[in-house]
C-alpha cells in the first residue's frame, strides 16, 4: 500500500523550512510522496495576505524541482473554507488504496480536539507532529511524533522582513522573484 504524507497549509509564503519538515517526515516514516495542499480559504485565520492563485504559483515554484513533493490543488477545486475533514474525505474516496499520513507541526497538536470533525477525521487518517524546540513535550496518542532540527525561519518572518525592506530569510530565489515582482508583502 502507497504511504503519502499530506501537509497542508496557507504557505503565505512557502520558504525552505517547509521543503525541510516535508522531507523529514518522509524520511522518518519512509513515505513514498508527500502532496503540499495549499488552504483556499483558511477557516482558522482571517485572509491570507496573498492571493489563493499567488500562493499557489508561488508554491509552485518552490516545488518545481522536488520530485516526491507535489502540489496538489484540491481545495482550490472545492472552493471556499477549507476544512481537512472535508479533503481528507474526497481523497480517500478517490484514492481507497493509499494510507495518509497528515502532516502538523508540534505546536497544532494541542488544537486537534478544536479541529471540525476532528473524532471522524481520526478514524480517516493518521496524524503526525512535528517537534519543534518550544512544543517538544506535546504527547496524543492519536498523534505520531516526528523530532525536526530547528530552521530559523517561518512565513511571518519573512512577510515582516520584507516589509521592513530587508531581505528576507529562507526563500528561494524563484519565489523571492515572484513575491519582487507582484510586489507581495510590501506596506
Amino acid at each position: 500500500m502507497k504511504k503519502i504524507g499530506l501537509f497542508g497549509g496557507t504557505f503565505d509564503p512557502p520558504h525552505i523550512g517547509h521543503i525541510k519538515l516535508a522531507e523529514t517526515v518522509k524520511q522518518s516514516l519512509s513515505l513514498d510522496e508527500v502532496w503540499y495542499i495549499p488552504t483556499y480559504e483558511p477557516p482558522h485565520k482571517r485572509n491570507a495576505i496573498a492571493s489563493p492563485q499567488e500562493r499557489l504559483d508561488m508554491l509552485n515554484l518552490l516545488l518545481n524541482d522536488q520530485s516526491k513533493l507535489q502540489l496538489l490543488d484540491i481545495e482550490y477545486q472545492l472552493k471556499g473554507k477549507s476544512y481537512t475533514f472535508n479533503t481528507v474525505s474526497h481523497l480517500k474516496e478517490k484514492y481507497p488504496e493509499i494510507e495518509f499520513y497528515f502532516i502538523i507541526g508540534g505546536d497544532m497538536v494541542d488544537y486537534l480536539p478544536k479541529w471540525y470533525k476532528i473524532n471522524e477525521l481520526k478514524k480517516l487518517i493518521q496524524f503526525v507532529g512535528v517537534t519543534r524546540k518550544e512544543y517538544e513535550q506535546v504527547e496524543d496518542g492519536d498523534v505520531i511524533m516526528v523530532s525536526m532540527d530547528e530552521i530559523p525561519v517561518s512565513s511571518t518572518l519573512i512577510r515582516e522582513q520584507i516589509r521592513r525592506g530587508e531581505h528576507p530569510d529562507g526563500l528561494t530565489e524563484k519565489v523571492l522573484q515572484y513575491i519582487k515582482e507582484h510586489r507581495l508583502y510590501e506596506d
